[in-house]
C-alpha cells in the first residue's frame, strides 16, 4: 500500500482499490463479482447498465480499462481464481495483487513477477522500533532493544505489539519490556494487541485454517522436530508419510508462508511460528502422537548418520541399532563423499537431536547420536559443538549403563588405528596451545 501511493502519480487516469478479504477473521471472502460491481461503480457506469452475468461483467470493465494507464490493487487475496476476472487486458495498466499466499497461478498462466516480502533486516527492525519509541530511548538501551527485535524475530507485526505497549508507557524502561518477552510463559503470549488484527496468534490462524488436514497436521508436527531446518526425507519420517506426499505438503505450507525453503530442499520456520505449531500440537493431538513423531525423526537422524559414520571412518565399531520404526525411511548414503556432504548439511540439526532426544528423554537416542558425530566434528575441528554433544549425551549413557558391578562406558569411541591416534593427538597438542 505504501508502495501503491508512491506510485499513483504514474498511472494519471485513476487508481482503483479493494480489499478481497481472502483472510479476514469473518470468513467473509469477497467475490469476484462483488469487487466488479464495485470497480464499475468507481468508473461511473450507472447502474442499470451493469450487465447480469459475471462473463459480461468482465468484457465491460476490460473494455473502460482499456488503452488508460491505471493501477489497480487487490489487496489481501485469497488465491489466483479469486483475482483473475479482475485483471484487464490492457497492458498499459498495472496491477498489484497482495496475498499470504505465493498465487502461483497467477505468476505461470498470467506472467505476473511475484515479489516476496521477507522478514526485516536488524537495521529496518530497529528503525521500525526507533520511529516509535523513540531513537533516543532505543540508544539510551541497546541490549535491550536487540533483545526485543531478537525475540520479535523481526516480524512487522510482533515488532509494532512490542511497540505498541513501548509507546503506553513511556516511563517503562525497555528492559522491562525485553524482560516481560523473555518470561511469558508461551512466547505467543507477549504478542497479543489487543483484537484479531493485531494478534500474532490469530493472524498466522488466518493462513492455518486453510490447508488441507495433511498439510495442517505436518505444520503441527514440525514442532517435534528439533530444527533448525529439515529435509523433505526428514520430514517424510517426521509425519511417517511417502516423501512423495510430504514433498507436496511442504510446498502447501511454503506456499501459506508457514514454512520458508530457504535453501533448495530445506525448509525452516522461525520462532513465532514454530511456537504456534507447538502451541497447536499441544492442543490438538495427544502425547502418544507427539512423542511417537519426536521417536520417528530421531530415528530418522540416527539410522541415517550411524550409515553415513561407518562411511566416514570404516574402522568405527558400529553401534547397536533396533530396526527403524515403521513410517521411519532412513537416507541412502552411497560413498564416502556423500558421507561427507551429508554430515556437512545436517551437523547443526544433529547436534540440536542431542539435546532434543535428552530433553524428551529418549533412552539411547541422545548418546547413540552424539557418538555418530564424533569422527565429522574432529574432522572439521568443531571443539566446542563436539564438547557440548558429549556433556548432554554422556549422562543419559551413563545412566542407561551404570549397576552393579558395570563400569559406565563413555560416548566417544577407543581410537582404533595409530593413524587415528596421532590425528588426535595432534589435535588436542593444538588445542591446548
Amino acid at each position: 500500500m505504501h508502495w501503491a501511493h508512491r506510485a499513483a502519480e504514474r498511472y494519471p487516469d485513476g487508481q482503483l482499490y479493494v480489499n478481497m478479504r481472502g483472510f479476514d477473521p469473518s470468513g467473509s471472502m469477497m467475490t469476484p463479482a462483488e469487487a466488479l460491481r464495485g470497480f464499475l461503480e468507481a468508473l461511473d457506469v450507472p447502474p442499470e447498465r451493469f450487465p447480469i452475468h459475471l462473463p459480461a461483467q468482465v468484457g465491460l470493465y476490460r473494455s473502460l480499462l482499456a488503452g488508460r494507464r491505471m493501477l489497480i490493487v487487490l489487496d489481501n487475496a485469497r488465491d489466483a481464481e479469486q483475482v483473475r476476472h479482475l485483471l484487464p487486458g490492457s497492458p498499459s495498466c498495472l496491477v498489484l495483487v497482495t496475498s499470504r499466499n505465493r498465487l502461483a497461478g497467477l505468476v505461470a498462466a498470467e506472467g505476473a513477477l511475484p515479489v516476496t516480502v521477507d522478514l526485516l533486516s536488524f537495521d529496518e527492525a530497529w528503525q521500525f522500533l526507533a520511529r516509535r519509541l523513540g531513537a533516543d530511548r532505543l540508544t539510551a538501551e541497546p541490549q535491550a532493544a536487540n533483545e526485543m527485535i531478537e525475540r520479535c524475530v523481526r516480524l512487522p507485526l510482533a515488532l509494532a505489539v512490542v511497540a505498541a505497549r513501548g509507546a503506553a508507557h513511556p516511563s517503562f524502561p525497555l528492559s522491562t519490556l525485553a524482560a516481560e518477552l523473555q518470561e511469558s510463559r508461551r512466547l505467543l503470549d507477549a504478542f497479543d494487541g489487543g483484537d484479531a488484527g493485531t494478534d500474532v496468534q490469530a493472524v498466522f490462524s488466518w493462513s492455518y485454517q486453510h490447508l488441507s488436514p495433511p498439510a495442517a497436521r505436518l505444520f503441527r508436527l514440525l514442532a517435534c522436530h528439533p530444527g533448525p531446518d529439515t529435509t523433505i526425507p526428514a520430514a517424510a519420517s517426521l509425519a511417517g508419510l511417502p516423501r512423495v506426499q510430504v514433498h507436496r505438503l511442504l510446498a502447501e505450507l511454503a506456499h501459506a508462508h508457514l514454512v520458508t525453503e530457504h535453501v533448495p530442499g530445506r525448509f525452516n520456520l522461525h520462532d513465532l511460528l514454530r511456537g504456534y505449531a507447538a502451541d497447536l500440537v499441544e492442543s490438538l493431538d495427544t502425547a502418544d502422537t507427539q512423542r511417537t513423531a519426536i521417536q520417528r525423526g530421531l530415528d530418522h537422524y540416527l539410522h541415517t548418520a550411524h550409515a553415513a559414520a561407518l562411511l566416514l571412518q570404516p574402522g568405527w565399531d558400529p553401534i547397536s541399532l533396533a530396526d527403524a520404526p515403521p513410517g521411519v525411511t532412513p537416507e541412502e548414503i552411497a560413498d564416502h563423499g556423500h558421507a561427507l556432504g551429508w554430515f556437512t548439511a545436517e551437523y547443526r540439526v544433529l547436534l540440536a537431536a542431542v539435546a532434543h532426544a535428552e530433553r524428551a528423554r529418549f533412552e539411547g537416542h541422545a548418546w547413540r547420536l552424539a557418538r555418530t558425530l564424533v569422527d565429522f566434528l574432529q574432522r572439521r575441528g568443531h571443539w566446542p559443538d563436539l564438547v557440548a554433544a558429549q556433556r548432554t549425551a554422556l549422562p543419559r549413557r551413563s545412566r542407561r549403563a551404570s549397576g552393579p558391578g558395570r563400569r559406565a562406558p563413555t560416548a566417544i569411541s577407543p581410537v582404533r588405528s595409530s593413524e587415528s591416534a596421532n590425528r588426535t593427538r595432534r589435535r588436542a597438542t593444538t588445542t591446548r596451545r
